[in-house]
């Protein structure tokens, strides 16, 4: 049975088991254009409407006829006969007779092509996938709108849309996979809307939150981490656990490690998805990596740092005035675009992980960044925040100590020398 779950964007249209079991993954996700009218609007109800029941014809001849359209063709034919009755002539009366059924069996497909002009529909579990990420952040800028009249809050649900949007059209016409750097900047802006929103309302007055005091965060952990080892066994400076840095040293240490999320991507036939691979700082030597833009991040990411710290990606994006001084240190971008084609060609080790939706977006925001989750099933948000963040890091930080058990990552071959040495 499909299901279809109407949303202010669009919808989801889930296919429901027959244990009566939660599916994890929408069959299909439909957006709505961004500046559609209220008349538009009602295409949303539309295309999700219940499918039509069908009569079939007699025995030996194909096809079927609409329900509605059966019942029309008698109340047309009665009507008909009344008129003619009544002294309507029958050249009038029974060509409307035929007519009337034929529009009732033929105007909702045209329709249905009319209202789709104005969406943009997904199918497929890679494309879904992908957009049910996005679709989430999209969810948490829409709430945060609708609960204030704020232009910043309102700003960030707009440009979500587009997004949303754009993004949708993109699976429409090409994959995941020929689409990747296009998605990839796409979801990136849309992690840097929520983080942007999630710090707005942290700012807040006490009274603007006091709303949101209800969705407070339930008990328990986020999910656990699904992985994909490519790797050569080695040894870890890490001890077990994660060492936070102290930021009063002014030291510096390559024994560090960078996490970042990507584009997914499958590494063979039946294997699961990876979505974040996590390399060591040195890996951004190499010269396959952009450079200088790599030797750049790195001088960045081992400033101040302990020996075996997990360092996100985003982390760096917080410290960097939210990502506003990224172009004065390089293009991240084309970096862990080339970080990912070392991975996937075994030019480097690397840990590649398929990190759960939650997971994934908590390591995509800043330390101090909340994210909120939407539980269709129960109709509430579950909030996670730095904890949760630290709990992801920590579970990464000891599958890396398992891994590394006997001797350190292999950054590559021909590294460039350090910014600190070169200079």
């Amino acid at each position: 049975m499909l299901v279809y779950e109407r949303t202010r964007w669009g919808w989801f249209a889930w296919t429901m088991p027959g244990d009566g079991s939660r599916p994890e993954l929408p069959h299909q996700i439909g957006v709505l254009t961004p500046s559609a009218t209220p008349a538009q609007r009602l295409t949303l109800r539309w295309l999700t409407r219940r499918p039509a029941r069908r009569i079939g014809l007699a025995p030996g001849i194909p096809g079927s006829l609409r329900l509605v359209t059966v019942a029309v063709a008698f109340l047309s034919l009665i009507a008909g006969l009344f008129a003619m009755a009544d002294g309507i002539p029958a050249d009038v009366a029974l060509p409307a007779i035929v007519l009337v059924p034929l529009l009732a069996e033929h105007l909702p497909t045209t329709l249905d092509a009319r209202s789709r002009e104005h969406v943009r529909s997904v199918e497929g579990a890679s494309a879904c996938r992908y957009l049910q990420r996005l679709a989430a952040l999209h969810t948490c800028l829409v709430q945060a709108a609708a609960s204030s009249d704020r232009y910043e809050l309102r700003r960030p649900a707009e440009i979500g849309q587009h997004l949303l949007w754009d993004a949708a059209d993109l699976l429409q016409m090409h994959d995941t996979r020929s689409a990747s750097c296009e998605l990839v900047a796409r979801e990136r802006l849309m992690l840097q809307l929520a983080d942007q929103v999630a710090q707005i309302l942290k700012h807040a007055p006490a009274q603007a939150r006091q709303g949101n005091t209800d969705q407070a965060r339930k008990p328990g952990r986020p999910p656990g981490l699904r992985s994909t080892p490519q790797h050569t066994p080695g040894t870890s400076p890490l001890e077990g656990a994660l060492v936070m840095p102290d930021p009063n040293t002014a030291t510096r240490t390559s024994a560090v490690y960078l996490l970042f999320a990507h584009q997914p991507y499958y590494p063979g036939p039946g294997t699961q998805e990876i979505n974040t691979t996590l390399v060591a700082a040195d890996t951004l030597l190499h010269p396959r990596v952009l450079q200088p833009d790599g030797t750049r991040i790195h001088d960045l990411l081992t400033q101040g740092r302990q020996p075996g710290e997990i360092i996100p990606l985003a982390t760096l994006t917080h410290e960097l005035n939210g990502g506003a001084d990224w172009p004065t240190v390089g293009d991240w971008e084309r970096v862990t675009i080339d970080l990912v084609h070392l991975v996937q060609t075994q030019r480097c080790d690397a840990l590649s992980l398929g990190l759960p939706e939650v997971a994934r977006a908590l390591i995509c925001t800043g330390p101090a960044s909340q994210v909120r989750a939407f539980d269709a099933a129960a109709g509430e948000f579950t909030m996670y925040g730095p904890d949760d963040r630290t709990k992801v890091l920590t579970e990464v930080g000891l599958f890396l100590t398992g891994l590394t058990a006997q001797q350190p990552f292999w950054p590559g071959d021909g590294l460039l020398p350090p910014l600190c040495q070169s200079a």
